[in-house]
């Protein structure tokens, strides 16, 4: 009787594993079903496992396939079309319908993500690109995903701002930054009233810091570099090299003589530029662009010589004569006030005046000094055979010389005179004294 109990229960014990038991597997299911039964607002990956005329059927792991289906596909729009079976695809779990269908929506799956991600840029503050897809009065519209994010004016940055239209109507003033990549950064988010504020400004300010550091780090003297003129001051242009703007100073703009810089550039003109100095302490970059441009100097002597006509413009008067800067060159000369008339003067202002245009004769060069000496009292009319000495002359001898240049002046005057009346008739006298005169 022992022995039989004692089969028995060893028949018992040697019966299939307590996990393995039919109501254990039941139960597992029971609670993995359970544990894994999706939730209204879950989002899940699911699979495209059949597709229809408006409706595709999703599995999720479920017990049963959720469904896309309605107003869900047609936001969806050309995305739908593209879908086959075997895609994954994010999906949002809605409700189940009266017949027990999951009805679940890849759009809201989406936006979901985009809210998460601009959460995401908002707490990082990393700046991304995003294209302009709609605009108001106030701003325009770029969208983070499915998100759409609002730029108000006042976050444009001024090169957008620039760009604005200041005829027609009021709403269409953004026009022409419709589909233009921008800078962004996040800088308001509230999910629970669907806003989502956006600032070109704000990125633009820190990608130029980031910019002009990586520029400063990198830059070395004496190297070439393009760039675009971003503004023009009495001192001097800024030209954006990338992000960051170097200072063209007034006397690195060109070899002549300039009072201001838009007599060499304009704003939004590309220019290569030398690099003259690096000042990475008070993050100052110094530019130049004469210094690419040949010494106009070193040419002089192949292009004029003494005893030449020229055409000037006279760009600057002084008490002791006038600057006159030669037609097609930068090269400046000076007209002695001594050579600017045979009378006596005592400001070039009573001969000439600024912007005037001058035929000159050059009288005098001197390329070391980087000096030029022009006449205009030497210039005679092409009608009339005068041979003048233009023999060079030390320029601080001019101003001496001038008094006695008068007194011989008039002394050649007075002979030429006396040469005339005895050479002509007495009735022709008054005409003669009149041509020397």
């Amino acid at each position: 009787m022992e022995a039989q109990a004692d089969f028995l229960t060893e028949e018992i014990d040697a019966g299939p594993p307590q996990d393995d038991h039919p109501m254990a597997l039941l139960l597992q299911e029971s609670d993995d079903s359970f544990v894994n039964q999706p939730q209204q607002g879950d989002i899940r990956h699911g699979v495209v496992v059949d597709k229809r005329a408006g409706e595709l059927l999703i599995d999720i792991g479920y017990k049963s396939e959720g469904i896309v289906t309605g107003r869900e596909v047609d936001r969806l729009e050309g995305d739908f079309k593209a879908m086959t079976i075997g895609d994954e695809v994010p999906v949002y779990v809605m409700r189940e319908d009266r017949d027990g269908n999951l009805l679940l929506s890849i759009s809201r799956a989406r936006a979901e993500s985009d809210w998460k991600h601009a959460e995401e840029l908002l707490e990082t503050q990393d700046m991304f690109t995003g294209s302009v897809s709609g605009f108001n009065r106030g701003g325009v519209i770029v969208k983070i995903g499915q998100v759409r994010g609002f730029v108000p004016a006042s976050q444009l940055s001024s090169e957008s701002q620039s760009q604005q239209l200041t005829e027609g109507e009021p709403d269409n003033r953004w026009m022409k930054l419709m589909d233009a990549e921008l800078r962004m950064k996040v800088i308001d988010l509230d999910r629970r009233r669907n806003r989502l504020i956006l600032s070109e400004r704000v990125a633009i300010r820190e990608w130029r810091r980031e910019q002009k550091e990586r520029l400063l780090e990198s830059l070395e003297e004496n190297t070439v570099c393009e760039g675009v003129v971003s503004s023009l001051a009495d001192f001097g242009a800024f030209v954006n090299l990338g992000g960051a703007d170097g200072l063209i100073h007034l006397s690195e703009l060109s070899w002549g003589r300039i009072s201001h810089p838009k007599e060499v550039v304009s704003i939004g003109e590309k220019i290569q530029v030398m690099v003259l100095n690096v000042d990475r302490e008070r993050k100052r970059i110094g530019l130049s662009l004469r210094r690419l441009l040949p010494e106009p100097w070193e040419t002089v002597p192949d292009r004029y010589e003494v005893g030449q006509i020229v055409r000037g413009v006279v760009t600057k008067l002084v008490h002791f004569g006038a600057f006159a800067r030669l037609d097609g060159d930068t090269i400046e000369g000076l007209i002695h006030i001594s050579e600017l008339t045979e009378r006596r003067i005592t400001h070039p202002s009573e001969v000439v005046t600024e912007g005037q245009g001058l035929e000159l004769r050059i009288i005098r060069i001197d390329t070391d000094k980087r000096r030029m000496g022009l006449s205009l009292k030497q210039v005679a009319p092409e009608e009339e055979s005068v041979e003048f000495d233009w023999e060079p002359v030390p320029l601080e001898e001019n101003e001496a010389n001038a008094g006695s240049t008068v007194e011989a002046a008039a002394e050649v005057s007075a002979e030429g005179t006396e040469a005339a009346s005895e050479q002509t008739d007495p009735a022709e006298a008054p005409e003669a004294a009149k041509v020397v005169a």
